[in-house]
């Protein structure tokens, strides 16, 4: 028998995929004892490397699979967590509504407002280097948080600054039966009122 592409030359081997003989030049060994004409070697080699790249391409997707069902539910857990988050965060720096302010009226709540004012002047005295203020509108708003409007309600406390003692601060009209309390740097004293009868 002879070569189908050299008419010349004895055949030697058969192709086997299409069976054609073929002489040793032309006889294509791809794995042993496996021998193959130019064009089955060359579609052979070609739907190998393109059946190795669909096996990596489908293993890489099984992984993608196997990580998104590892994953699933943490993964989804974990974006609306963070989405609620976000959105809270935003709900707070940009948008909401103002928070209601808050008005005291100092009047009513004299002793407090006095405690609260004593607070401002230790403050003061602190940051001020051991010094107290001459005036109680010199807390304002530094030490003390006021409005303009409500500097009036000042007035119905009674200070005193002295360099020796450091200040006496205390109501300027204690309510009728109310004692009276007087705060200075030593502490804080109660005096009676005082009798009208006697």
């Amino acid at each position: 028998m002879r070569c189908k592409h050299h008419p010349e030359r004895q055949a030697e081997q058969f192709c086997t995929t299409c069976g054609i003989p073929l002489c040793q030049d032309c006889a294509e060994e791809t794995r042993p004892r496996e021998y193959f004409c130019f064009q089955c070697a060359m579609h052979q080699s070609v739907s190998e490397v393109g059946s190795s790249i669909v096996n990596k391409r489908e293993k890489a997707v099984e992984k993608k699979a196997e990580k998104k069902k590892k994953w699933g539910p943490f993964y989804y857990f974990l974006t609306v967590s963070s989405v609620l988050i976000l959105v809270m965060w935003g709900v707070i720096i940009f948008g909401g509504q103002k928070p209601p302010e808050y008005t005291v009226n100092f009047a009513e709540h004299r002793r407090a407002f006095l405690f609260m004012v004593d607070g401002a002047i230790k403050s003061y005295a602190h940051y001020e280097g051991s010094r107290y203020p001459e005036k109680l509108s010199e807390l304002v708003p530094k030490y003390l948080s006021m409005k303009d409007e409500d500097l009036v309600h000042l007035n119905i406390l009674s200070y005193q600054s002295n360099p020796k003692v450091g200040y006496r601060l205390s109501l300027t009209n204690p309510k009728p039966g109310e004692m009276n309390v007087i705060i200075s740097p030593k502490g804080i004293q109660y005096k009676k009122p005082s009798s009208e009868g006697k």
